[in-house]
């Protein structure tokens, strides 16, 4: 009887390290002819949206941020940039847009405050870095940053968040330049909703108009969540959101934003995620992760991937959302269960894709 052969253990784990070098190379897109150089998917948040209720202006004001928000993304990534930097250009300019619930233009909290969240992951190393209940930092992608590159924790919330932005150099703004007018009404139709009493108009913002004609009938109290995954010349993939929340959220609530794993994950052995909708149910299902987990584990490819925990899980729970999402060999999806998604994408030398609503390619 042939006995077995018995390789000597560090003949064994050289094997297999070469091995496993062999599967991440695999896995992280080294270059090759069917790859792109680069790509990117962006969201701007998902819910219920027609054209009707929308109007042609508003329609036309979101289509142009988001060709904007791949053009910012774009020009990090043809001059070489880093995956990293490139989520973190398309997001801060996107919190600077009052369109959005991210940054300037976030929603209410019950108290009439806004309370910003917001993380960012690096697939390459695995580092990531969330905030929580922001106030007064400009740009929470920015400081999300700062957690993941010069502190040794992951998440940081409230007033210690910001105490170490400031101690870190990221920008500060005053709670007023947080606030817009649209949201704020919307913060009053859905308390008077509610039977909630209205908190007293924040500082600094000046009287209430005579008129709020100037606030769009287009009520998107559930919209706005932004995000961005990217995949760089390198083949490094990563992932950012940022958002306000949902209109009139209680004191101290947190969504999915800055949970790793729930709306935001990234890692060069599988891809990267970036999530938007009802964060109690994605933090529920682990969205991104498990998104990440059917393309590495099950062999899925990544719009199998999306379809599968969007379509099926999070439908079955009675989530609504969607998702947008890359890998390191160039795959780009997005999957939503709504009748809309604000979203972008594009891949090196490719033409920029941007739809709304469902139907759009």
């Amino acid at each position: 009887m042939k006995r077995p052969v018995r390789w000597p253990v560090h003949l064994a784990v050289l094997l297999l390290g070469l091995s496993l070098t062999g599967c991440t190379q695999a896995k992280q897109g080294t270059a090759g002819p069917d790859r792109p150089a680069w790509a990117l998917a962006i969201h701007g948040g998902a819910g219920v949206m027609d054209r009707e209720t929308m109007g042609p202006e508003t329609e036309a004001a979101y289509r142009a941020a988001l060709h904007a928000a791949l053009e910012r993304g774009s020009a990090v990534l043809d001059r070489g940039g880093g995956a990293l930097d490139a989520v973190e250009a398309v997001i801060r300019g996107l919190e600077d847009d009052p369109l959005f619930n991210a940054g300037r233009g976030a929603v209410f909290t019950a108290d009439g405050r806004n309370e910003l969240d917001a993380a960012i992951m690096d697939g390459a190393t695995l580092k990531a870095g969330a905030v929580a209940g922001i106030t007064g930092t400009r740009n929470p992608i920015t400081l999300a940053r700062a957690v993941m590159e010069k502190s040794p924790h992951v998440m940081l919330i409230g007033a210690g968040a910001e105490r170490f932005g400031r101690q870190a150099g990221v920008e500060q703004a005053d709670p007023a330049w947080f606030f817009t007018e649209r949201r704020w009404q919307s913060l009053k139709k859905t308390l008077a909703d509610r039977g909630l009493p209205l908190p007293s108009r924040p500082a600094g913002v000046g009287p209430e108009p005579a008129s709020t004609a100037a606030a769009p009938a287009f009520d998107d109290r559930k919209f706005g969540t932004v995000g961005v995954v990217v995949l760089d010349r390198a083949g490094h993939v990563a992932a950012g959101t940022s958002t306000g929340g949902t209109t009139a959220k209680l004191w101290g609530r947190v969504g999915d934003v800055p949970i790793i794993g729930a709306g935001t994950y990234a890692n060069n052995l599988s891809c990267a995620v970036s999530a938007t909708g009802t964060g109690e149910y994605f933090i529920r299902l682990g969205v991104a992760r498990a998104i990440c987990d059917l393309v590495a584990l099950k062999g899925l490819s990544l719009q199998q991937a999306a379809d599968e925990v969007v379509g099926t899980r999070l439908t079955a729970l009675g989530g609504d959302g969607g998702v947008v999402a890359v890998t390191p060999d160039g795959q780009v999806a997005w999957s939503f269960n709504t009748s809309g998604m604000y979203r972008a994408r594009q891949v090196a030398g490719g033409t920029p894709m941007v739809g709304i609503f469902q139907g759009e390619p």
